[in-house]
């Protein structure tokens, strides 16, 4: 992980414009629906709907946002049902992209993928062509400045709680689980009053690929900027070495 930290990504994401913090509360509040329908309204019996909650937090949406959230999917029986699905492809310079979309309207999400990737250069690939070089993994970001507890400490109360790997940054700490740990080591980190920037569970590059050509650089940037704008698009992973 070392020389890949997100966490400057991840606070220049957070200092962005309104117009940026919306698409972020959409992505969330269709993440919220999802997982109060598939596990029901309470946090204390819905992991999953822990996890998401989490993450708003992280992400400074209000809790009245949350809460309205969670009332309206649990109270709306004929609410607008959500697919996931998930579209794999090749950016420039053989970067590998991989988009998780959550919509209303599968055929109209296709598109407006697929014309990300053709407008930057790119193509959409099948099912599986990069997803192989990628792992699933629980990421926990820490803001270092804002973590009172000593680097060692920290890193035995992730890994008693977990963790299978913890990395120290100059500015933040990143901790790695199982995906199934996940859960477990966010919780723990919680009720020891750990403030974290970003909890989720995420795909990681193996290998990450660097681009020199600047018109690669361009178009890679137009991928991701149109991917970023479409409300149905929830997460985008890359292997580009930004």
């Amino acid at each position: 992980m070392s020389g890949h930290s997100k966490f400057a990504n991840i606070k220049h994401k957070k200092e962005k414009n309104d117009a940026a913090k919306g698409k972020i509360f959409t992505v969330i509040g269709r993440e919220i629906a999802v997982a109060v329908k598939e596990g029901g309204p309470d946090p204390a019996n819905n992991s999953k709907l822990r996890d998401v909650i989490a993450k708003a937090k992280a992400n400074n949406m209000p809790n009245e946002t949350i809460d309205r959230g969670i009332k309206k999917a649990a109270g709306d029986a004929a609410s607008v049902n959500y697919v996931s699905a998930t579209y794999e492809g090749y950016g420039p310079g053989g970067t590998a992209i991989i988009v998780d979309t959550l919509t209303d309207n599968k055929n109209r999400t296709a598109a407006n993928v697929r014309s990300a990737f053709t407008k930057g250069k790119g193509s959409i690939g099948t099912q599986g062509c990069v997803s192989f070089m990628f792992d699933r993994k629980g990421e926990i970001i820490i803001d270092r400045e804002e973590c009172e507890m000593d680097a060692d400490d920290l890193m035995m109360l992730a890994l008693d709680a977990g963790a299978e790997d913890f990395t120290e940054e100059e500015d933040s700490f990143t901790v790695i689980t199982d995906p199934d740990s996940f859960s477990d080591v966010r919780q723990a980190l919680e009720e020891a009053g750990i403030d974290m920037a970003s909890a989720e569970v995420t795909m990681i590059p193996q290998n990450y690929v660097e681009l020199t050509n600047e018109q690669d650089i361009n178009n890679i940037n137009r991928i991701l900027d149109l991917l970023d704008e479409d409300d149905d698009v929830q997460q985008v992973y890359h292997n580009w070495d930004e």
